[in-house]
């Protein structure tokens, strides 16, 4: 396997991460950090002997990988012009403004034989990766809560938090959706802040999701029931727990509970996925989280935000 030519396109709070991650990985050789603020470029390609650019585009055709990791507006041009210029891509959630942008990012890949990957971290949690997906949710209720932070209010909540577990109850329903209500509010922001949405399948299941940007504390967690078992995912502290019965009985006639705990270690959920993302290019495997799946999300999440009447 050849050394992939890789580069970072936007490096500020999170794409300096992405740079950190290039650098260190066997089979990837960081050639070039880019950010239209050249000092933000420099401070993030520190000591890793990358180049610095301003414009994107001057390296078009010079990569064979790259993470985009500029605001989301930004997302289909700069994504695009390098599908089309032969580099694979790993573009932050969500994939783009409009489904009709990523519907075109995806058959760009598709006629190029390259890699589109969505950025959705919480794939790539020890916890989420450890949950067996074989037997399909009867009933799933998340939260995600986070005191407010003014880094990502250029969008909804729905878009910022939300999202994360949007894209992993629809990787484990696995069916269409029937039916959506969503209320929420704006609080601190011009946009909403803390968001509610419940999401009817086709296949039965139904999912109450809740997102908030402006809690005291912050929680992400996922619970389901199952047909034989009860889930719980704390994604925060990593711990996976597991209940179903037993052969003995916790009361006459009633089956005893048995319960099994795993916790993971702390892990790097971002170099997973950029590892996971280089594997992709290097075996033509596809991507966990693929540009259909990067779309499905964020279908649902417009539909989840046209309702809260957000544009």
């Amino acid at each position: 396997m050849k050394t992939l030519k890789c580069a970072v396109i936007g490096a500020g709070y999170l794409g300096k991460f992405h740079v950190q991650k290039y650098a260190a990985l066997p089979g990837c050789e960081l050639i070039a950090v880019v950010d239209t603020d050249a000092a933000v470029a420099h401070s993030a390609a520190a000591h890793t002997g990358a180049s610095v650019y301003t414009d994107y585009r001057d390296i078009l055709g010079k990569v064979d990988a790259v993470s985009v990791v500029v605001p989301t507006s930004y997302h289909h041009q700069v994504a695009k012009d390098f599908l089309q210029t032969g580099a694979h891509v790993l573009v932050e959630k969500p994939i783009t403004v409009t489904l009709a942008e990523a519907d075109e990012l995806i058959a760009i890949a598709k006629d190029k034989n390259m890699v589109l990957q969505v950025g959705h971290l919480e794939r790539f949690n020890p916890a989420v990766l450890g949950l067996e997906k074989d037997e399909k949710p009867l009933f799933i209720e998340s939260h995600r809560l986070s005191p407010f932070n003014p880094r990502a209010n250029d969008v909804s909540v729905v878009l910022d938090l939300m999202i994360h577990d949007i894209d992993i109850i629809m990787a484990l329903v696995n069916s269409e959706l029937e039916r959506i209500d969503a209320s929420g509010t704006a609080v601190l922001t011009q946009g909403t802040d803390i968001a509610n949405a419940r999401l009817l399948f086709k296949s039965g299941c139904v999912a109450n999701v809740t997102a908030s940007r402006i809690s005291m504390k912050s929680e992400r967690k996922m619970r389901m029931f199952r047909p034989s078992s009860y889930v719980s995912v704390d994604f925060q502290n990593r711990v996976l727990t597991k209940h179903t019965t037993g052969t003995k009985e916790m009361f006459p006639g009633i089956p005893e509970i048995l319960t099994e705990e795993s916790v993971f270690e702390s892990g790097d959920a971002l170099m997973e996925e950029i590892k996971h993302f280089v594997d992709c290019i290097n075996t033509g495997a596809k991507p966990l989280v693929s540009g259909e799946a990067g779309r499905r999300a964020l279908a649902t999440a417009i539909r989840i935000t046209e309702m809260l009447g957000e544009k």
